[in-house]
């Protein structure tokens, strides 16, 4: 059988930045063994497969695949499934009569449950989006000393002492082993030595890591980021939406206000060629978080189609 695919590159506005995302629509009744092996072929650090909504206020039914596993909530396919689906649906034929901007809400079935996304609209045309996590922020401390985990990604017990940061282990959907930076060049130093991961974080609930500096380059950026992701077949992700909502969490709960919305802008790919932002924020009231959202561009790159052996 032969699928189309399109592929889109997110949180960046250009070709060539951000996280390349690979979608397939009509596509979700393929058998997960067969879905697989596409994102395998594809080898990007999603793949997203698309069907018709399973519940009455839902948009599209979502599986999203690495190249190694199905994972059941991911940032950039939520971003970039949505800004694909407003071009084609919300940002259709009536949003083209219509240029007036404006806002639509999509609703994407996820593995995770209900995953709403704000889709902004200029002249008909999908600029932006931001998901709201279906999950609040889990937070579990770190079974490890700051120092062996500092090892682990090729940096002194001193590159990972941050005032008010310590490591640990956050999930919005996801779960993500936090490791706190100090500084950029730090940041920029860092390589994961996979034999210590191995030993460390494979079999443990959050054996991504994610590299947090409470620094940027960028005119505006808050926070300097990167992601390692072995255990899912990403040595490396240029962009990682699941990861920043699970740094909302992290930097809300460390900021400890009562009550108030805080926002970060965060820079990653840089190290690896691929320039992202990604745009957080998390809603305090009580002294609880309440909300967290993520939100970027993207822009679509190509499209063809897959010749896939019938199941």
């Amino acid at each position: 059988m032969k699928l189309s695919f399109h592929t889109l590159d997110v949180f960046t506005d250009r070709t060539f930045g951000g996280n390349p995302l690979g979608v397939f629509p009509a596509a979700a009744h393929l058998p997960a063994p067969t879905m697989q092996r596409i994102a395998r072929e594809m080898n990007l650090s999603e793949t997203v497969f698309l069907g018709p909504p399973e519940t009455a206020g839902g948009t599209a039914r979502v599986r999203i695949f690495t190249p190694r596993v199905e994972v059941p909530f991911a940032g950039h396919p939520t971003v970039g499934t949505a800004i694909f689906l407003a071009a084609d649906e919300a940002g259709g034929a009536a949003g083209r009569d219509d240029p007036a901007d404006r806002t639509v809400t999509l609703v994407l079935e996820e593995n995770v449950g209900a995953v709403p996304v704000d889709v902004r609209l200029e002249q008909g045309r999908p600029v932006f989006a931001r998901f709201t996590t279906a999950l609040l922020p889990e937070h579990r401390p770190s079974p490890h000393a700051a120092a062996e985990l500092a090892a682990m990604v090729g940096l002194g017990p001193g590159d990972v002492e941050v005032d008010g940061l310590r490591p640990e282990m956050v999930s919005c959907g996801l779960p993500y082993h936090v490791i706190p930076v100090a500084g950029i060049d730090a940041v920029r130093r860092a390589a994961l030595d996979t034999a210590r991961w191995q030993r460390m974080l494979a079999d443990s609930w959050a054996h991504h890591v994610y590299l947090v500096c409470p620094d940027g380059e960028g005119e505006g950026v808050d926070v300097r980021v990167r992601m390692f992701a072995p255990g899912s077949g990403v040595p490396e992700d240029p962009a990682t939406g699941s990861a920043a909502a699970a740094l909302g969490g992290y930097l809300a709960a460390a900021d400890g206000r009562e009550s108030g919305t805080l926002s970060w802008t965060v820079e990653q790919g840089l190290e690896i060629g691929r320039p992202s932002l990604l745009y957080v924020e998390a809603d305090r009231s009580g002294g609880e978080t309440t909300a967290v959202r993520v939100g970027g561009t993207a822009v679509r790159v190509s499209h063809g189609t897959m010749t896939v052996p019938d199941p």
